[in-house]
């Protein structure tokens, strides 16, 4: 416990011994008779055994009440000191950059909305991280650049589970004369952009994609304590001319220190799993298949094992005041003078 103004106890204990040195000094002088009766023969009375034992009785309850004014002055000026005590506080802030990499291909339209959900799990029980979404097919677009500010990660993540749902209710050719405008905005959500050089480059260009994502990580002085994550979703099935195929893309991540991990699906073909497969363990990554069970339980888990990047923050300190033992002993102060006036009255 420390006190913030102790210059008060000070002064304190100075106008205790004031008090003290005035009781024992003026409050002892002899005082000349004045009026009254005087009584002859009160050498008797220092002999009798009631007047010794009431008289003993006396100077205590004097002694106990000086005490209890003292230990009640000392107890205010305590309080009026204000104790507390100083909390200090490292903030332990995570370094993980996580950025979801969604292909948006309409061959994967039925394993990206069975996974949206928990993909929006896993960016609520990350706490402290900061997220990124970046879609691709034939081009790469990033609608949510990297930012800690969670709830805009999961309104982005919501509005592609909409768009995927439309689409997918699109499928259904009677349901295209019923489309509405807002059916129009959540197709071109996750089309306009990612379909740009579609008809010279095909589509579903999977090295494009997660090689373009590499580039939304930042690159500047001082990130490099941060660790970097691709969560890679994709049946890895290229339709058309890719700039750099997914291990090239996987190779070009590790360079940059990015650790990718890839979600597939049932629909892949071995040849597709076992080169995206081979592609993010290169990386120090791990492969999933979305139907696996536990898969983002595991996923979150191993980004937790990441604990190289808890790093510290800043130092602060937080004052916090400790008035209820000081208010306690001024009450019981109280109490005690009290107590011993009424005594002394009887």
């Amino acid at each position: 416990m420390e006190l913030k103004y102790g210059i008060i106890v000070y002064l304190g204990i100075v106008v205790v011994l004031i008090i003290a040195v005035l009781y024992f000094t003026v409050g002892r002088k002899p005082r000349k008779y004045d009026r009254g009766v005087k009584l002859a023969g009160t050498y008797l009375l220092d002999n009798d055994s009631f007047y010794v034992r009431q008289k003993k009785i006396y100077k205590l309850l004097c002694l106990g009440l000086a005490a209890s004014v003292v230990f009640t002055l000392v107890s205010a000026c305590i309080l009026a000191a204000r104790p507390y005590y100083r909390q200090k506080i490292t903030e332990e802030k995570y370094c993980r950059d996580i950025i979801l990499c969604l292909d948006v291909s309409t061959s994967v339209d039925e394993l990206n909305a069975r996974i949206i959900g928990k993909l929006k799990d896993t960016v609520m029980n990350l706490s402290g991280e900061r997220f990124g979404i970046v879609i691709f097919n034939t081009s790469p677009v990033v609608l949510s650049p990297l930012t800690s500010d969670h709830e805009y990660t999961l309104n982005a993540l919501d509005m592609i589970q909409k768009a995927l749902e439309n689409r997918i209710k699109s499928y259904d050719w009677f349901s295209y004369y019923s489309y509405s405008d807002e059916d129009y905005y959540l197709e071109r959500y996750i089309s306009d952009g990612t379909l740009v050089g579609n008809e010279l480059r095909g589509s579903s260009l999977i090295g494009d994609g997660l090689a373009a994502t590499v580039r939304n990580f930042p690159d500047n002085e001082g990130d490099e304590e941060r660790t970097k994550i691709v969560i890679l979703t994709t049946d890895n099935d290229p339709y058309g001319q890719e700039l750099v195929d997914i291990q090239e893309a996987a190779r070009i991540c590790k360079e940059h220190g990015i650790i990718v991990y890839g979600i597939g699906t049932k629909e892949m073909t071995n040849y597709n799993l076992i080169r995206m497969k081979d592609a993010v363990e290169s990386t120090g990554g791990a492969f999933f298949l979305e139907e696996t069970s536990g898969t983002y339980d595991k996923i979150v888990e191993l980004i937790e094992g990441h604990s190289e990047n808890l790093v510290k923050g800043d130092t602060y300190y937080i004052d916090h005041d400790l008035p209820k033992k000081a208010f306690i002993r001024v009450l019981i102060g109280f109490a005690a003078m009290t107590l011993f006036a009424r005594l002394l009255r009887k």
